[in-house]
């Protein structure tokens, strides 16, 4: 990997000691690690994330965002009738925002919801 030179700036990788990774499988991997197990979790907004997690947030919007969103109200509706079924539609209901746009978004517990403020 080439590394910048001293005293320069480089913009475009978080890390340079990190190389790039595929943002959108990441972010998969994320909305299932809290579809699995969202109870005492929540999402907070990543400050440092910058203008690609945007951009790649409205090719997931159109794409894919929109079809998990509107399944996870369905399915949260439908599990709310039964009273057995409202702790997971609830559930369902936090899935929303991190399936319409999950980049730059984080998941910490909710001891400490604001830790990455």
């Amino acid at each position: 990997m080439v590394r910048p030179a001293a005293g320069s700036r480089c913009t475009f990788l978080r890390d340079p000691e990190r190389p790039p990774t595929i943002p959108f499988g990441i972010a998969s991997f994320r909305i299932a690690s809290y579809a699995l197990w969202p109870f005492g979790r929540t999402t907070v907004e990543r400050r440092d994330a910058g203008a690609g997690s945007l951009l790649g947030n409205v090719i997931w919007f159109i794409f894919a965002g929109w079809w998990l969103a509107l399944g996870h109200i369905v399915t949260g509706i439908a599990l709310c009738v039964t009273i057995i079924g409202i702790p997971l539609g609830i559930a369902n209901f936090k899935l929303i925002p991190i399936s319409l746009m999950p980049l730059g978004r984080e998941i910490v517990p909710t001891d400490r919801p604001f830790a990455t403020r």
